[in-house]
């Protein structure tokens, strides 16, 4: 079945995102329809009539379409259980888009075919090629498609009747893009969006499928477009930490845009970059350059590829030769790519003149700090008058040559700045960074980048002064946090830096996320316009972290987000020795309403000294030190310990506060004068509730 799956383009739903689906419609009165098109072994017809049968009195009728063999006994087998908890099932084996394309025509004996008034969906996710059959059947409907959930997602909306309602989980790649036009131009024309959902981690929604696609739910309805949307987000499919916020229609849908493009920012700052972004005047074209990838394709020219520079060869620059702070190192000795390609009547046409031009890789890493990494490659950097560049980096040329060298210099910058970064990230949901990309940005004027760069010049600015400059010198760009009670390039350099300092102080991956980061300045009280030599050791509980969150860095949580950052985050700082709990008040109740964290003084003074020439020394002492440092709070936390003394005689010891000391005088006191031979089977303490189980339990005979 995997390989049939994988050839399918099928990915099956998990059950809590199924449940997830289903509970973003509104369920209307009445009988109703469901359509779950490629519809796997029924988990979103389950989904939803779960969610029917408890909510409405009313009949529900679903037809469920699948062709994978594989797949017709599970799925039939849900329908059947379906069938006798009251709802009317059909099984549609066969194709899809065949079938919605028949059930959509107006030709007998299909034109009075009844429309649905809800669909489900969860698509198959495959590139279709131009000439194939799928396609040119979904062409006949008036709609050009190049993967087939969008065909999907076409045929659906034309199977809805007026004012049904559609949700799917589909990859994020058709909210923009030239391949996705047709279809986005199609599918608004006839649907409105009512909520936006993304998938923060790529891999987290189908973590069992190899999904590496950042994925999106939308809820849908075939009506006219309301004045706001609700966009939220979450990490994976647990929504422990969901994000939200209410957008204005048309920041999501710009009804004069010729493209069509879907935005989708999760947050104010985010929202407010892209607005910034869009409102710049230049297209590419209209600043006289153009942008295409390297024209040398590493396994085609092979034979030409040289590890070390001679007489006979070119400079050939491949990703790697790109540091991180946009410059080119070449050549690299030991490095596992060439450096060079010789120069004959087979290469000629793949090398480009020597001189200034700007590089973009075409693919970053997850984990890498930026999406868009630019790097300038100069004349002086190696000799001759010929260079190379390897496919997979971008290439800004001006008529198929070298730039200007100044403007060069502030193109590089201007792509290196942290509000470019961030805005591709609002609307690409994955790591590539095609030349069509680069195309669609808005740019400076060529007077504004030509000033940025002879600002720049040769220096190596860290990124709060690239970004001071960018500001200074595009006026479109100014100002950027008068409309946010904070500056969010910083608040955004700030979460980098703390999931840094996490990874540094050797957290988990799990706890290395924006969450945790945002949860570290939040302890530290370290807003975007301070620095860390600014920090303090705040005394704060869990709400008032989410305010700050909230109130410095944009991040507004679901209020049920509380105990995610309490057992997925607090919980383990505290077991890392990063955090102390209640060192105001050893003795209070660990379930208490003002319990309170604290990041030790050691590690403050450590912390202080992030982003200095210090640090090194200063993490290095704290890793010295930490081992004794935990022994040392361990001790402090035992002196304030519950003693209880068994009838047997062993003792155990409980957190302070709570029922624990109750339980100590039931235990001690009651039991040794009114319970004879009793046998203690469980204690449940209030810090710990799997310590010694969930209730105190006696087997008694009473005097």
């Amino acid at each position: 079945m995997g390989s049939d799956r994988a050839r399918l383009g099928q990915f099956l739903t998990p059950l809590p995102v199924a449940s997830f689906l289903a509970s973003l419609f509104q369920i209307e009165p009445g009988d109703a329809s469901l359509l779950d098109p490629g519809a796997g072994i029924g988990s979103l017809s389950a989904a939803f009539a779960d969610r029917w049968l408890g909510e409405s009195q009313s009949s529900l009728s679903i037809t469920a379409v699948e062709i994978d063999e594989a797949c017709f006994a599970p799925l039939g087998q849900t329908l059947d259980d379906l069938k006798q908890a009251g709802v009317s099932t059909q099984l549609v084996q066969g194709d899809f888009i065949r079938w919605a394309i028949e059930r959509s025509s107006t030709m007998l004996p299909f034109r009075n075919s009844p429309k649905f008034d809800y669909v489900l969906m969860n698509p198959p996710y495959r590139k279709v090629q131009a000439k194939s059959l799928e396609r040119r059947l979904v062409k006949t409907v008036g709609v050009e498609i190049s993967n087939v959930y969008a065909a999907f997602l076409a045929l659906a909306t034309r199977l809805l009747g007026d004012g049904g309602q559609l949700v799917a989980i589909t990859p994020r790649s058709f909210a923009n893009g030239p391949y996705f036009r047709a279809f986005r131009r199609d599918f608004l024309s006839k649907m409105a969006f009512r909520r936006i959902h993304l998938y923060d981690a790529r891999d987290d929604a189908f973590s069992d499928s190899g999904v590496l696609q950042e994925n999106v739910v939308f809820h849908a309805i075939k009506a006219k477009a309301s004045d706001r949307i609700l966009i939220t987000s979450s990490p994976g499919a647990d929504h422990g930490m969901t994000t939200w916020r209410e957008a204005p229609y048309r920041e999501v849908v710009d009804a004069s845009d010729p493209e069509a493009f879907i935005h989708m920012s999760t947050d104010g700052i985010g929202a407010h970059l892209s607005a910034r972004m869009r409102r710049l005047p230049s297209a590419l074209s209209g600043i006289g350059l153009s942008v295409s990838t390297g024209r040398v394709v590493e396994f085609r020219a092979r034979a030409n590829l040289r590890d070390d520079p001679d007489t006979q060869t070119v400079p050939l620059l491949f990703p790697s030769h790109l540091d991180r702070r946009g410059r080119i190192k070449w050549p690299l000795a030991n490095h596992r790519k060439p450096n060079a390609i010789t120069k004959n009547d087979q290469t000629k046409g793949l090398l480009m003149r020597n001189g200034s031009y700007v590089l973009v890789k075409r693919f970053s890493a997850k984990e890498e700090r930026r999406r868009i990494s630019a790097a300038l490659s100069e004349p002086n950097l190696a000799p001759g008058p010929l260079i190379g560049f390897e496919n997979h980096l971008n290439v800004f040329h001006e008529e198929g040559g070298p730039l200007d060298a100044t403007l060069a210099r502030g193109l590089v910058s201007f792509l290196n700045s942290t509000i470019v970064d961030l805005y591709f990230r609002q609307w690409s949901g994955h790591t590539q960074v095609n030349a069509t990309d680069m195309r669609r940005f808005r740019y400076p004027t060529r007077d504004e980048l030509c000033s940025l760069g002879e600002a720049v010049g040769d220096a190596t600015l860290d990124q709060k002064s690239l970004d001071r400059l960018v500001e200074e010198h595009i006026p479109v760009l100014a100002g950027l946090g008068e409309r946010e009670n904070f500056d969010p390039l910083m608040a955004h350099q700030r979460v980098l830096d703390a999931q840094d300092v996490l990874r540094q102080l050797d957290l988990p991956k799990a706890q290395r996320n924006e969450r945790s980061a945002l949860t570290l300045l939040a302890l530290l009280q370290l807003t975007p316009e301070r620095t860390w030599a600014d920090i303090e050791p705040a005394l704060i509980g869990i709400t008032p972290m989410m305010d700050f969150m909230a109130e410095h860095y944009g991040r507004r949580y679901a209020p049920n987000s509380r105990e995610t950052v309490r057992r997925q985050t607090v919980h383990q700082f505290v077991a890392a020795g990063i955090l102390l709990l209640n060192p105001d008040d050893p003795e209070r109740p660990t379930n208490s309403g003002l319990t309170a964290y604290q990041v030790p003084a050691e590690l403050i003074n450590t912390l202080r000294c992030y982003g200095t020439e210090t640090w090194d020394e200063a993490l290095a002492r704290w890793r010295r030190d930490v081992p004794s440092l935990r022994q040392r709070w361990a001790g402090e936390r035992e002196m304030h310990l519950i003693p209880v003394t068994l009838p047997s005689g062993d003792e155990v010891s409980l957190t302070p506060g709570g029922q624990n000391p109750l339980i100590k005088e039931i235990v001690e006191g009651f039991c040794s004068r009114f319970v004879k031979d009793g046998q203690i089977l469980y204690i449940g303490d209030a810090g710990d509730k799997l310590r010694y189980g969930s209730a105190l339990l006696l087997r008694t005979s009473v005097l």
